[in-house]
């Protein structure tokens, strides 16, 4: 370890923080409007890259991941934070005219997306919208919105941005939101299992480097907990595990647990944290047809596999309905999808000691794999007891290809979602993110008790027929845990990060897609235009889908929608 460097790199971005939090707000926009285009210039090479490191086949639309998951991500939320710069520096507010409502019982909601005419055409039926804390009012959320453009320029400060490493976008998004969301130069340390992005990182935001505003440091566990400990650094963001978490808050080893136990943080920094966590997937009760279980399973199938399962909010527990008469025809659909899907390699280190360690407290376990070398087995955990609190695979975050299954009872959907509610807030660890799935026609049953449901559900992201992933590629919503959480109890983190809007005082992000994939849900009378999502692991062309969406992005063009929908298609 260089602590020479290190230190370097430290005062490098000290030395600017006034500087940067006293920018005006034009010079901010031109530093992000030239961003775009050299995004767009790594954007092959970063997926080329990634796809290599993680063992993915050349040519394989699983590269699609990579796309969507990287450069396009980057992209999304570098055009939304610079739409609401503009509206700033126009003296308007950014949000669409109409975005800010009242729920029932009086909680603040704001619609952040869809925002533009593209954003209607190509993700046409995919919604979201941001649910602020109870109490804050419509006049408080407009009033802080980008409150830190509204008050008197500040001194700056450092933050120590401590990267992951499954998912290319990550990082990026992180020091862009430290930077235009609270004022903050950054010292950005990629994680070792993802280091291979940094050159293409420091490539993209050389301008940012180079004026002092961004400085990037590599190595491992160790030169993170110097940097966290070093005077400089003011707060840090990190994206990781509880343990991570507890290291930096109250320091490593049995030390740092006795602290922790007696409440004496090592550090008082302030520390905003995306921790992952144990993720349900709740199906309420339908009548599907065989195409709608089949859809649905390869729906779950993404949410768990996506990213050979190296997600933190992969979703890790199906929760079922016990009387469901489909109950069964969906788990059987479930393990054709799972067989049928090709194995990749475990790339992310542990996979295999994780999935032992599940097989382990749950021996009735079934492979959905033959063994073979170097193969991490797919693997389903069905049947679990709902009423047994602290099984293995309720409160340990599995990181890996690690599903559970459990049903609950309920006459009606509205009471197995009451029943759904109760178990994921009392039962599973972590409070990242939560998904529902339900038919069009047990939408309309359930009426209010949807929101009703969601309102209850201690997540800081839940989708509605969407994976909640989508929430975090759509930087117009906020990605983080469910508010609260206490250092001794940190469960999915603290802080939010994306929100491309600034929003004050919010407790989740909630998502809505489409059931069934256009054109077959035009025979049920539900007009959009949404195919099979381009992350669906079983997208056939997810690797063209991904790319020409990621060029679209960096210069959108009417000439390019055509190409775009024909590989959409093709799905």
């Amino acid at each position: 370890m260089d602590t020479a460097d290190l230190e370097r790199r430290v005062e490098s971005v000290r030395a600017r923080k006034e500087e940067w939090a006293r920018l005006p707000v034009a010079e901010q926009i031109g530093l992000l409007r030239r961003l775009r285009p050299r995004v767009d210039a790594v954007a092959e090479r970063w997926v080329d890259t990634a796809s290599a490191a993680k063992g993915l086949p050349p040519g394989s639309p699983w590269s699609g991941e990579e796309w969507i998951s990287g450069p396009y991500a980057v992209l999304h939320g570098i055009n939304a934070l610079e739409r609401t710069l503009v509206a700033l520096a126009a003296g308007r507010s950014p949000l669409p005219r109409g975005a800010i409502r009242t729920r029932a019982g009086g909680q603040v909601v704001v619609d952040v997306f869809p925002v533009t005419g593209w954003d209607r055409l190509l993700l046409n039926g995919m919604r979201a919208e941001v649910w602020l804390q109870p109490g804050v009012t419509p006049a408080e959320a407009e009033r802080d919105l980008a409150r830190r453009f509204k008050q008197p320029a500040a001194d700056g400060a450092v933050a120590l941005v401590l990267g992951a490493g499954n998912v290319a976008s990550i990082a990026p998004l992180d020091v862009l939101y430290k930077l235009y969301a609270e004022g903050q130069v950054c010292v950005l340390k990629p994680n070792p299992v993802n280091e291979y992005l940094a050159p293409l990182i420091e490539e993209a935001f050389e301008e940012f480097i180079e004026r002092g505003f961004l400085a990037l440091a590599r190595g491992g566990a160790e030169v993170g907990a110097w940097l966290a400990s070093h005077p400089g650094v003011d707060e840090i963001h990190v994206t990781g595990s509880a343990r991570t978490y507890d290291a930096l808050r109250f320091g490593p080893g049995p030390e740092g647990a006795a602290r922790k136990q007696r409440g004496e943080p090592l550090s008082r920094k302030r520390i905003t944290a995306e921790l992952g966590g144990v993720g349900p997937v709740v199906v309420l009760p339908g009548r599907w047809s065989q195409a709608d279980l089949r859809f649905q399973a390869e729906h779950v199938a993404t949410q768990k596999l996506h990213n050979g399962g190296f997600n933190c909010v992969a979703s890790q527990v199906l929760v079922l309905p016990a009387a469901w008469p489909q109950r069964e025809a969906f788990l059987d659909a479930l393990r054709e999808v799972f067989r049928a899907v090709p194995t990749r390699p475990a790339y992310y280190p542990g996979a295999a000691e994780r999935q032992a360690a599940a097989l382990r407290a749950h021996p009735g376990a079934e492979l959905l794999d033959a063994p073979a070398e170097g193969v991490v087995p797919r693997t389903l955990i069905a049947g679990l007891d709902p009423g047994q609190a602290g099984q293995y695979a309720f409160t340990e975050e599995a990181f890996g290809a690690v599903l559970a299954e459990t049903s609950l009872p309920g006459r009606t959907a509205s009471e197995f979602l009451e029943e759904a509610v109760a178990f994921a807030n009392g039962q599973l660890k972590g409070t990242l993110g939560a998904s529902l799935i339900a038919h069009p026609r047990t939408l309309a049953e359930l009426g209010p008790a949807l929101e009703q449901g969601i309102s209850r559900l201690r997540y800081g992201a839940v989708g509605v027929n969407s994976w909640v992933a989508l929430a975090f590629a759509l930087a117009e919503g906020t990605w983080g845990a469910f508010p609260g959480h206490e250092d001794r109890d940190i469960q999915s983190g603290q802080g939010v990060v994306h929100n491309a809007f600034m929003l004050h005082g919010v407790e989740r992000t909630v998502t809505y897609a489409p059931f069934e994939p256009f054109p077959r849900a035009w025979l049920g009378g539900r007009l959009h235009l949404s195919p099979k999502p381009p992350w669906f692991l079983t997208h056939a062309a997810a690797d063209d889908l991904g790319r020409r969406l990621t060029r679209f992005e960096a210069r959108p063009g009417l000439a390019k929608v055509p190409g775009l929908f024909l590989a959409a298609l093709r799905g």
